[in-house]
């Protein structure tokens, strides 16, 4: 028996609470996982794991292992990978989440000129919107907006995420200018969920001070680029992340308008399973991505 593959496998069954999901975190097939969980419950001589319908849960004897080996493994991993960071290598794998603007606007080019730095790094990718356990879904890091919550979380502030109002000239043109929140509260908005409030309302900041501004929309997407696309085409004004129009602003597809005011910014942190020692390849990507995250333009 390997017993390091065998309790891995008992280690991500434990996480996901289920075999399924243990074997496709570790990429090998169902029936190997179960293989393995039979050869280290007869290695020990206990029952590790209760089975049941819905979920595979430890023992009281398999919560002590597990809490003892995921530690252990952890370090092992992170020795081996210091021993290769000594030798002037950063190898790995990394497994990242973030919300699908950011990462594909931030941290995928970011992500690639770190492995063209460190070509042993082997990346998983993973860019949604929604909320993302990182422990139970096997994450190294994340990408978050607001502060992440949860005693296994590490969260890491890397800035604030402006939101600026514009539209294209040519809607400008057709419509008429915008110079007053009244005005732009009567034009139907272009807007992604995250930029407004219940029911939705725009906040609006300026100078420090906060307004709520009851809007109509055209459209409401979660996708950046459906949003980018809308407001450079001309279907409307409305709130975007600068840092997603920054090109658009400096070709002059895009305009500010309402200069003295912003709608209201969001928190970005980088979260961290604080159940897992950081292994170097994971220190070194954040001890890269985080001055440069805070040297993009749109992220205070």
């Amino acid at each position: 028996m390997d017993l390091s593959l065998a309790l891995r496998a008992f280690i991500r069954t434990v996480e996901k609470g289920s075999v399924t999901g243990a074997a496709r975190d570790l990429d090998i097939s169902q029936p190997a996982v179960t293989k393995h969980l039979r050869n280290l419950e007869r290695h020990v001589n206990a029952r590790l794991l209760e089975r049941s319908a819905r979920a595979v849960r430890p023992t009281a004897q398999g919560q002590a292992l597990f809490e003892a080996s995921r530690a252990a493994l952890a370090s092992i991993d992170a020795a081996l990978e210091g021993v290769r960071r000594d030798s002037g290598r950063i190898e790995g794998t990394l497994r990242l989440f973030a919300p699908a603007c950011i990462g594909t606007q931030c941290l995928h080019p970011l992500l690639a000129e770190f492995q063209h730095a460190h070509p042993g790094i082997v990346a998983d990718l993973v860019l949604d919107g929604r909320s993302v356990d990182l422990v139970y879904e096997n994450f190294d890091l994340a990408l978050r907006y607001g502060r992440p919550q949860g005693s296994d979380i590490v969260a890491r502030r890397v800035g604030t995420v402006q939101r600026i109002l514009v539209a294209s000239p040519s809607y400008l043109a057709e419509a008429g200018p915008i110079d007053t929140p009244e005005e732009l509260a009567s034009r139907p908005l272009v807007a992604t969920t995250g930029a407004l409030s219940e029911r939705d309302r725009l906040v609006l900041v300026r100078d420090g001070e906060t307004s709520e501004l009851a809007v109509r929309l055209k459209l409401r997407t979660n996708v950046a680029q459906v949003l980018v696309r809308s407001l450079r085409e001309g279907h409307g004004p409305g709130p975007v992340q600068k840092l997603l129009v920054v090109d658009e602003l400096a070709r002059g597809e895009l305009v500010r308008i309402l200069p003295d005011y912003e709608a209201k910014p969001s928190e970005l942190f980088l979260a961290l399973p604080s159940t897992r020692f950081l292994r170097p390849a994971v220190r070194a990507f954040v001890d890269f991505i985080v001055p440069r995250l805070k040297a993009v333009d749109g992220i205070d």
